[in-house]
């Protein structure tokens, strides 16, 4: 009997440590999301379908977007209004993203 509260005692304390070291789900698809996003980027370059100051600008947003995540994130735990906001600012740099790789503007 002894034995199952020392593995219990563990067992809990594993899953404390893992959940406070883990990033909360919002943040995790915001992360996602914007790695997805320099992906998408990084091919438009390697294509060709970006310019150099296309690309200039497109960095520069994800940048911003960087920036007021990571005050967010300093103040604390995100408010929905703060992910809302993230999530609007994401919507419309996907957006730059599709219309500067389909323009007529390429780089070679």
């Amino acid at each position: 009997m002894k034995n199952f509260f020392v593995i219990a005692a563990f067992a809990t304390l594993g899953t404390t440590a893992s959940a406070q070291t883990a990033p909360a789900p919002s943040t995790h698809v915001i992360d996602k999301r914007e790695v997805n996003q320099q992906k998408r980027i990084a091919n438009g370059v390697k294509t060709g379908a970006l310019t150099p100051k296309e690309t200039v600008k497109l960095e520069k947003q994800q940048q911003r977007i960087d920036n007021v995540e990571a005050k967010d994130k300093a103040k604390g735990p995100m408010t929905n209004g703060e992910r809302k906001h993230l999530n609007k600012m994401e919507n419309n740099a996907s957006k730059n993203i599709y219309k500067k790789k389909h323009n007529a503007k390429t780089a070679n």
